[in-house]
């Protein structure tokens, strides 16, 4: 498998997963808005902030109100991490590559990116967002449903699983830090216990978790066990404990892996270690943002390590590997 193909596979995932996470976290956010006592003045730039993208949002806009935060998430083809722009390099990196993905997400990431271009406005407006955002999901996940029960599980497939992956813990982190933040502007509300179940309650169903936190923890929702179930909760695909195994179980079947594996495993350590767990308010933000910066450096260490920009490189799974090696001898 040539290294550009792995890039842009690992590449598909990540911003596949980027489209359908950013869609939930607005609509969600929506929600949150909607839920709160009026008193409570949360605005929609925590949303740029939350994705570390202030900079660009500066430049483009001055007003940072409703309409321009949605148009920059939504449709800002300047934005990499926008909804547009995301599907754009989708399209673009899976038509370069559909001899190694299966023939039919060409066809639905395409009906996706029309639908977005087409009703734009409707997740810009607020009348009809919700049913925007919706059909952006079921799209994601439809394609997501054929990667998984269609495409042989092998070095492609290791690379989509490693992108998807990384993407889905760096954005449960995010979804976190949405929670804390909104918790440090209701610390006034004379309402505050009613005001954080409805935000924790709201972080668990931008992230589908709402039932199986109940199934798992048997409590009602409270910080401190919410925060622990979607960091180390080992069976939930979204916790990030989970998500760092995956990854971890990934690199362990492909080649030149061992900083990786090494780096990754500290990762987990830290996702893991009870004393940071028990951090709250602003300490739970720094330890959130330190977790980001750990995952994000994990995406340099895989580009470092796989997708080298001037030297094309073979890569082999390491099923792959070992029957060349005994092809060698024999």
């Amino acid at each position: 498998m040539l290294s550009k193909v792995a890039e842009r596979v690992y590449w598909t995932s990540r911003y596949l997963e980027r489209v359908e996470s950013t869609a939930r976290l607005v609509s969600i956010y929506d929600k949150l808005l909607f839920d709160l006592p009026r008193r409570v003045n949360i605005g929609w730039y925590n949303l740029i902030v939350i994705n570390g993208i202030e900079a660009g949002f500066n430049d483009q806009y001055s007003v940072r109100d409703e309409r321009n935060v949605m148009k920059y998430l939504l449709g800002e083809r300047s934005n990499p991490g926008s909804i547009v722009s995301s599907l754009n390099s989708i399209r673009e990196n899976i038509r370069t590559t559909r001899d190694v993905v299966p023939f039919e997400i060409w066809e639905l990431i395409n009906e996706l990116s029309m639908y977005v271009a087409e009703n734009l406005q409707q997740g810009i407006n607020r009348s009809k967002r919700h049913e925007f955002l919706e059909e952006i999901i079921k799209g994601c996940q439809t394609i997501l449903g054929l990667i998984y029960g269609t495409m042989p599980h092998d070095s492609a497939w290791e690379f989509m699983r490693l992108g998807r992956y990384l993407e889905r813990a760096d954005m449960t982190t995010r979804n976190l830090d949405a929670g804390v933040a909104a918790v440090l502007q209701t610390e006034d509300d004379e309402f505050s216990v009613n005001s954080h179940q409805i935000i924790w309650g709201n972080v668990l169903r931008s992230l589908n978790a709402d039932q199986s936190y109940r199934r798992f923890c048997k409590a009602s929702v409270s910080s401190k066990l919410v925060v622990r179930y979607l960091l180390e909760n080992t069976v939930f695909p979204k916790s990030v404990g989970y998500c760092i195994s995956a990854m971890i179980d990934s690199c362990s079947r492909l080649p030149n892996a061992d900083g990786l594996l090494k780096q990754l495993h500290e990762i987990r350590e830290k996702v893991y270690d009870k004393h940071e767990q028990e951090l709250a308010g602003e300490p739970l933000r720094v330890y959130l943002n330190d977790l980001q910066i750990l995952i994000g450096n994990v995406n340099q260490s895989i580009a470092a390590a796989w997708f080298p920009k001037f030297e094309p490189v073979i890569i082999q799974s390491q099923s792959q590997t070992q029957s060349a090696g005994a092809a060698v001898k024999q």
